[in-house]
């Protein structure tokens, strides 16, 4: 499997760059979730997905809310679209369709290096897709404290068509006893 040893903090690299026409079907990486600074790899580490040359990304979320493993803690997932094993295999089967390019890249916006990251990205490559074919999107967000009698928006100002798959969400409480 293709590693980034040594991933500095500050640092991007990108993970994939596929020209031609394709859907990437399966993403599987792995890292570890902590560094002697601290807990909080896979909330500090950013995935990036970029469609057909488009300046602003698709997919931007940190790793770990990504693959429902929030507040930078791993824990096991089995779904159909994602599931995380024991080990923190992080694993991703959303088909994601792009009709000349795609890219993967990952930040690590973590205060120390990471050791090592490893990763896979198996895709398929097509002649053309059909008509309407829609694009994979995923929005990750954050609100630091609710508010009282105001709704939390979980996804607003959408254009196109397209299908909602779900939401990923994570609560923890401030104060004791919430």
């Amino acid at each position: 499997a293709p590693a980034i040893r040594g991933f500095k903090s500050g640092e991007t690299r990108i993970l994939a760059d596929i020209s031609g026409c394709g859907i990437i079907n399966h993403i599987w990486m792995t890292v570890p979730d902590k560094t002697d600074q601290d807990y909080f790899v896979l909330s500090d580490i950013v995935l990036r997905i970029y469609w057909d040359g488009e300046e602003s990304p698709s997919v931007e979320s940190p790793l770990g809310d990504f693959f429902c493993n929030g507040f930078g803690t791993g824990c096991n997932v089995n779904s159909l679209p994602i599931a995380v094993n024991p080990v923190r295999g992080f694993n991703s089967y959303f088909q994601m369709p792009f009709k000349t390019h795609a890219v993967i890249t990952v930040e690590n916006q973590h205060a120390a290096d990471v050791k090592s990251f490893f990763f896979q990205i198996d895709y398929t490559l097509y002649d053309e897709m059909p008509e309407g074919t829609a694009y994979f999107h995923a929005k990750w967000s954050r609100e630091r404290l609710t508010e009282r009698t105001k709704d939390f928006t979980i996804l607003d100002g959408v254009k196109g068509k397209g299908h909602y798959i779900g939401t990923y969400l994570a609560v923890t409480a401030l104060e004791r006893y919430w």
